[in-house]
């Protein structure tokens, strides 16, 4: 299936699944959607912390057509939406028409799922993918630094792989900095503050099979946890797992990081 067909199926409704493994020759990206008075903060929390908050567009006040996706709508493009007010999620959506206002600004931030298609390429399994699952996502102790009123911790994907794989899979995604780069921990979760692999705050879980060791990269949905936790008085996000799927082909981003 094309990224165009995909887009479509997404706008009409009929593809509401994870975007993983989806148009896997596209840049995908989180979305964080803020009123314009709380831009500046966004923009420094991505300037200040590139590794889990990598920025790959911010749209003018009001715009919903991406430079990076000519064609696209941010308000219909994504598989799901979050909505947030003073921090609380009040509702999901797969359609933000209605609430978008003038003063919004959309932030695009960059996605781990655009080096998968790399990693699968050289052979390294996904197993999220096998199982038509969503990445595992957790909270960590790692704290952020600040932007104005937004500060909180980072968020890490986890994927497992054997312990004899860890190296290629670090220098393999370290190309993609602008989808977060190479993994910021492997081994002991507890080291981050995860207390229980097995039960993610976002996404699926999955079991570690013999050998195998769980890497940690930073991750999109920071900008989310982070806009939460500062209860901010009205925030759009995306679903986490169903991202924006941006016309940039990654082969491309990772070498330019355009």
């Amino acid at each position: 299936m094309t990224r165009d067909e995909i887009i479509r199926q997404i706008r009409t409704g009929e593809m509401k699944s994870t975007t993983s493994g989806l148009a896997p020759e596209y840049v995908q990206a989180n979305l964080v959607v803020v009123p314009k008075a709380y831009a500046a903060d966004v923009r420094g929390l991505c300037q200040r912390n590139p590794v889990p908050c990598p920025l790959v567009e911010e749209l003018a006040p009001g715009a919903v057509e991406p430079r990076c996706a000519p064609g696209s709508d941010l308000r219909t493009d994504l598989p799901g939406y979050r909505i947030w007010v003073d921090g609380v999620l009040q509702e999901r959506r797969h359609d933000v028409r209605d609430l978008w206002r003038d003063d919004f600004v959309a932030f695009l931030i960059g996605c781990s799922f655009t080096f998968e298609r790399a990693l699968v390429d050289a052979g390294y399994r996904l197993r999220h993918q096998e199982l038509g699952q969503t990445v595992p996502m957790f909270r960590t102790n790692v704290p952020l630094a600040p932007s104005g009123r937004l500060h909180g911790r980072m968020v890490v994907s986890m994927r497992p792989f054997p312990a004899e794989n860890v190296e290629g899979v670090r220098t393999l995604t370290r190309a993609y900095a602008e989808g977060h780069g190479e993994p910021v921990h492997w081994g002991d979760p507890a080291l981050i503050g995860i207390a229980d692999i097995s039960r993610p705050d976002e996404g699926d879980p999955l079991q570690l099979e013999p050998g195998e060791v769980p890497v940690f990269w930073g991750c999109g949905v920071t900008p989310q946890l982070v806009t939460i936790e500062s209860r901010l008085p009205f925030v759009i996000t995306h679903e986490p797992g169903s991202m924006f799927i941006t016309a940039l082909r990654h082969e491309e981003y990772a070498t330019t990081g355009s």
